[in-house]
């Protein structure tokens, strides 16, 4: 089963544009979706989408900014850590999408990158928050959640040039860190083909990248998380390590955690209804709505 968007637009954080797609029915909780590095919101399939609709959510999905349809700040100014922004925006740029679908508070889940981007919206935005699912993420802390020497190596390897070669470093990607045995390779050739034809820009990608090294650590933040959480990592996840995810919900009160058994660093189709339960599960057991 897929979906269609019930509605599309921008969201405005100061100089940042945040392009926005909704599902299901505004009348339901929000739930909105942030993406990893140099993902763009389409990576969250429809069809993926349809079942968090179908269990009563109101899905929202963006691009972070420099990645697809939103704001890519070329030649923008860096920081003293030679980054042009930080987590922390990136956090903000959430909140602003939360405004633009007048959702005063809502469900969170981020993967990878934006794992880290909801774990900020838990410390500085706890306010909008009813849940946070942060997923194959960590807490920026250098002795937790490393990659292997193969999977930072394929990450840091310079950006592909041209279309075909987009698609064969993605393909590339999913070979190292996919989920062993699940890894479609036609479909990850077709998803990275759809998000070069949609905006290609490695170095947006490179600027999101320099943005998680200059965000640092914020492990002395979580203790002070309030927001009801989980947790959860694949096993197989040779880009960021499991103990990423361990770290994250050990820190955080009354956080839960979820191993799940055979996943790498994706999300294939046949651990979507797993995922889906998990979440669906937490958020009802939790009493926030």
């Amino acid at each position: 089963m897929t979906i269609e968007p019930t509605s599309s637009g921008r969201a405005r954080n100061g100089d940042c544009e945040l392009h926005y797609e909704t599902f299901g029915d505004a009348a339901d909780p929000a739930l909105l979706l942030v993406n990893g590095l140099g993902s763009q919101c389409i990576n969250y399939d429809p069809s993926w989408i349809a079942l968090f609709v179908d269990e009563g959510f109101h899905v929202v999905r963006f691009d972070n900014r420099d990645v697809g349809l939103s704001t890519h700040f070329t030649d923008a100014p860096t920081n003293e850590h030679g980054a042009a922004y930080t987590l922390r925006d990136m956090a903000a740029d959430a909140v602003a999408v939360l405004d633009a679908v007048d959702a005063e508070r809502a469900h969170v889940m981020g993967l990878s990158m934006g794992g880290m981007i909801v774990q900020q919206l838990a410390i500085h935005h706890r306010d909008r928050l009813l849940t946070m699912t942060s997923v194959m993420s960590r807490t920026g802390e250098p002795e937790y959640g490393q990659s292997t020497p193969e999977a930072y190596a394929q990450l840091t390897a310079p950006p592909a040039v041209g279309r075909d070669g987009a698609i064969e470093r993605s393909v590339a990607g999913a070979r190292v860190w996919g989920s062993p045995g699940l890894v479609d390779e036609d479909r990850v050739a077709a998803m990275a083909g759809a998000a070069y034809d949609r905006a290609n820009d490695p170095a947006g990608v490179g600027r999101q990248f320099f943005a998680v090294g200059a965000s640092g650590s914020w492990a002395d933040d979580l203790p002070g998380v309030t927001t009801p959480t989980l947790v959860m990592h694949g096993t197989a996840d040779t880009l960021i390590d499991i103990s990423g995810g361990r770290r994250t919900a050990e820190l955080i009160p009354g956080a839960r955690f979820v191993a799940i058994d055979g996943m790498g660093h994706d999300y294939p189709p046949e651990m979507w209804r797993r995922w889906v339960d998990e979440v669906v599960g937490f958020i009802r057991s939790s009493g926030a709505s």
